[in-house]
């Protein structure tokens, strides 16, 4: 595990992980992209204990995915099978397991103070924390896409699965998007990553 391990994480963090995955029934998969998530974790039917992480994570963003999934099966030995997926019992397990690794020898300087504001009361997701988001994804490999409070008032975009969206006004921290093919309107974090198309190509 160690081998794959050096791949996706920085590397002074790895004997500590190793530690928190010593458990006989406890897996560990590296999955291709999924655009819905990041990792996840699950109950096997063998009753072992499987963690997924996606392969294309920045290496302070795998860090974080991983050591989320392991609080949930870290939770699930502590406290059993009825509590809430993302409830008080996994937010004290993420906070105590993420603890060791808030030091600048693993993450850079500008990151520490964003992770110890956001691990006051972890989310089910980090990326509904937008700061943190868009400063962890400074360091993802270079695309063509652009955020959404990039995108011009009037503009079109398209999302992974092909909808093509109109760029609305800005509400409190989220900006309004009306789908180009039904009208409906919807919201978006400021933090998506969204594809610029020129009108022909949005059908308007």
């Amino acid at each position: 595990m160690q081998d794959v391990l050096q791949n996706y994480i920085p590397e002074i963090a790895i004997p500590q992980v190793l530690k928190l995955l010593e458990h006989d029934n406890l897996v560990v998969k590296i999955k291709n992209e999924r655009k819905t998530r990041h990792g996840d974790y699950k109950r096997l039917p063998n009753g072992k204990h499987q963690i997924t992480v996606n392969s294309n994570l920045n290496t302070y963003r795998f860090l974080i995915t991983l050591i989320h999934e392991v609080a949930h099966f870290e939770a699930y030995k502590t406290y059993g099978r009825f509590i809430k997926p993302h409830g008080i019992e996994w937010k004290r397990t993420f906070q105590h397991l993420m603890l060791p690794f808030l030091n600048p020898e693993i993450f850079p300087d500008h990151i520490l103070p964003l992770l110890a504001k956001h691990f006051r009361n972890p989310k089910a997701s980090s990326d509904t924390d937008v700061n943190l988001a868009l400063a962890l994804k400074q360091f993802d490999e270079p695309n063509n896409k652009t955020y959404i409070f990039e995108v011009p008032l009037g503009s079109t975009f398209k999302l992974y699965n092909g909808k093509v969206f109109k760029m609305g006004q800005k509400r409190v921290k989220r900006f309004e998007c009306v789908e180009v093919k039904t009208g409906k309107l919807y919201l978006f974090n400021p933090n998506a990553e969204v594809e610029i198309v020129i009108p022909t190509e949005a059908g308007v």
